[in-house]
């Protein structure tokens, strides 16, 4: 199940809108920011139910 969310870069500042996907699980992976193309590492957290329960956003060089 993918779902939007709004990202914010951990580099710029700026916001973007992206998705994720909850039917992997629990996880972490790898974006560029739409704006200043860093590479930004997301964490996200899926519950028990299969929803999405938070997303945290970092640098990749932290």
């Amino acid at each position: 199940m993918l779902e939007t969310i709004t990202a914010h870069c951990p580099y710029c500042g700026e916001a973007f809108e992206t998705m994720v996907d909850c039917s992997a699980g629990s996880h972490r992976y790898v974006e560029d920011c739409q704006i200043c193309c860093q590479p930004i590492e997301f964490h996200v957290e899926v519950d028990m139910d299969g929803e999405l329960a938070g997303v945290s956003f970092l640098r990749d060089d932290d």
